[in-house]
């Protein structure tokens, strides 16, 4: 856990370093403050959820260690490897999984050899399934939206109808059960 992790990090391994930690449990005013102090240089070390996965820009963060990469989809990987490459300064990433399967390996490498997180989100809807469009599991057997979203020239043509819609009615007064609907999908729905 993030919280076993801290008090190893802080209290063992780096005594000599302000370490902290942060979650997507904490109040917002707390995460910042954290983020803050880390991206100023006064906390040396975070130990952190994939809270940090978007919405942060510590330039100068050098090294990040990911454990149990399994648990995570490849390019949800490659966007917290992303937290560390954002300067001038060589920075590393290190991913670890608990799992030595050929699949967890094979996934790994994938990871290494992409151009781009496009090609590793087909490669994890092509292997790990793609879990509910709005639901809470992440990976797995297909719900039909999913299923919908590998056919790339449907894809297409939505995101074009969605973008004429809004380019004329972006109240959606025309529209009041999508309204209805992206309202109460957007109140269920925590973007972190």
């Amino acid at each position: 856990s993030v919280k076993s992790e801290y008090e190893k990090l802080s209290k063992k391994l780096f005594p000599e370093y302000k370490v902290a930690m942060i979650h997507g449990q904490m109040p917002a005013k707390e995460k910042e403050k954290i983020m803050n102090e880390f991206r100023d240089g006064k906390t040396k070390i975070l130990v952190a959820t994939s809270v940090i996965e978007v919405g942060v820009d510590v330039p100068n963060a050098t090294a990040i260690i990911i454990e149990g990469a399994e648990r995570f989809g490849l390019a949800q990987l490659h966007q917290l490897r992303g937290r560390v490459m954002r300067s001038c300064h060589q920075s590393h990433c290190f991913v670890f999984t608990e799992s030595n399967s050929q699949k967890a390996l094979s996934r790994l490498k994938f990871l290494k050899e992409a151009k781009n997180g496009f090609e590793l989100a087909e490669y994890d809807l092509k292997f790990r399934g793609s879990g509910e469009l709005a639901g809470k599991k992440q990976w797995g057997i297909s719900d039909v939206g999913m299923e919908a979203l590998k056919n790339l020239k449907m894809v297409e043509a939505a995101r074009t109808e969605a973008q004429n819609i809004l380019a004329s009615d972006p109240e959606l007064i025309s529209y009041p059960l999508l309204a209805e609907k992206l309202s109460s999908q957007n109140s269920e729905i925590h973007f972190e």
